[in-house]
């Protein structure tokens, strides 16, 4: 009856099982880990011309192109089904190991277990037998030696169990804790975070908007820095910042961001993350300084940005106007490639075609990034978790019975040790010998 009533339990079981499998995390994990490195050789969450732009010539490791790249959705790793589900099915077979295995365990070491005879004892991994005249004596002076060491005593009649370290068991419950939890903090910031890269020249402004387009905050930079080093290579970007919010009732806030010192506000995160050219001011012959968009010309090179500019009031005879830093030099080349002159922001005009032009400034733009994560907070509290359950999973757990044979003039000793057990086993004997010295 029992086992025809238990029967449709048992695939259930076996499922669970494989489950929880220790060898299946570790797969698992290897797959986490093997996503986590393509999502980081692989740009993410760019447009989709982005991606068959860079890898329609040359495919990905030889292999993927433009399309392959987001049909398996690696432009987009973190938030794509596949990882998710690959988090999910880790995050499962935790719980169901804890819930197995290591649940369990902790119980079973709660437990007290009363062995009443030596033969149980020297069944134990660790036994030692000493012999005594007072063996009921020796068995009270190593329970008040056990006591002054920290170990739990659990004294009955003739008899005592004691214990030490039970708090390592709760150590891989913690972990796998603190990784579901991670995990979970993970896919909420995927799913639920927002990231927003936006080029932003002084003097100017942004809104940022919620879900339901209401402005969250005012975004405004008041001014934009580039340090250089002597050879003109950028080494710092910094930004001042003046974050406005949506009402009055409270005065903005001012501060600044640069590489590597982000700002954290109201759940958002603001990096100094790029910088670029947003215009050049320009006056051509007698007019009034103009101020032009620059644009960036990637199929020319890395970092350059210009503008074509016609020489002729009906807007013939173009010149390409291209510089890659705000210092200058302008350089200006005609139709056909050829260098007609060279501008210095600031400087004199020059005659190009019979145009005098004069570069009168050029305005850097900060590329600023903004990452709203919510799950930030459940990862952190997830990593504690875990770190904590994996110190105390260093915490050996020691169990250890002791019966006095008054008849046969023996103290019976015997142990149990889930770490380091040889190292228990050679502090047993030296544990006898502070009971008695002398052997009868």
């Amino acid at each position: 009856m029992t086992s025809t009533a238990a029967s449709p339990w048992r695939p259930l079981q076996r499922l669970a099982g494989w489950i929880s499998d220790l060898r299946l995390a570790i797969g698992l994990l290897l797959l986490i880990a093997l996503a986590s490195g393509v999502g980081t050789a692989i740009p993410q969450k760019e447009e989709e011309a982005f991606y068959h732009q860079l890898y329609d010539p040359h495919p990905w490791l030889g292999l993927l192109g433009g399309d392959g790249v987001l049909r398996l959705q690696l432009d987009h790793v973190y938030s794509s089904g596949w990882f998710l589900g690959l988090l999910a099915w880790l995050g499962l077979s935790l719980i169901l190991c804890s819930w197995r295995r290591q649940w369990p365990a902790l119980q079973a070491s709660l437990r007290w277990v009363d062995y009443r005879s030596p033969r149980q004892l020297s069944k134990l991994s660790v036994a030692e037998t000493l012999l005594t005249a007072e063996p009921v004596a020796g068995l009270e002076r190593l329970e008040a030696d056990l006591r002054r060491t920290g170990w739990q005593i659990r004294r009955q009649d003739g008899r005592l169990a004691a214990r030490r370290g039970v708090l390592g068991r709760v150590g891989p419950l913690l972990v796998h804790a603190g990784m579901v939890v991670l995990m979970v903090g993970a896919a909420w910031g995927a799913l639920g975070g927002q990231r927003l890269e936006r080029f932003l020249a002084p003097g100017r402004e942004l809104e940022l908007l919620d879900s339901r387009g209401n402005t969250q905050v005012t975004l405004a930079l008041d001014d934009f820095h580039i340090q250089r080093d002597p050879a003109g290579r950028p080494e710092q970007f910094s930004s001042s910042l003046r974050l406005i919010p949506p009402t009055d009732t409270a005065p903005p806030t001012e501060a600044a961001i640069s590489v590597n010192h982000p700002l954290r506000y109201r759940g958002m995160t603001l990096y100094q993350a790029d910088w670029s050219l947003a215009t050049i001011s320009l006056q051509l012959g007698r007019s009034p300084v103009l101020e032009l968009p620059l644009q960036s010309f990637p199929q020319l090179g890395d970092q350059l940005w210009g503008l074509v500019l016609p020489t002729r009031p009906d807007g013939s005879e173009p010149v390409l106007l291209s510089l890659t830093s705000e210092q200058g030099p302008v350089q200006v080349f005609g139709p056909d490639g050829v260098a007609l002159a060279q501008l210095v922001p600031g400087g004199e005009a020059q005659e190009v075609k019979g145009l005098p032009i004069r570069v009168a400034s050029v305005l850097p733009a900060s590329g600023i990034l903004l990452k709203r994560d919510p799950g930030v907070p459940l990862v952190y509290t997830g990593f504690a978790i875990a770190l904590l359950g994996g110190g105390l999973s260093l915490v050996a757990t020691r169990q250890l019975w002791a019966i006095a044979d008054g008849a046969g003039g023996r103290l019976h000793v015997a142990g149990l040790c889930n770490r380091n057990l040889t190292a228990f086993a050679a502090e047993l004997p030296a544990l006898l010998q502070r009971l008695e010295p002398h052997q009868p």
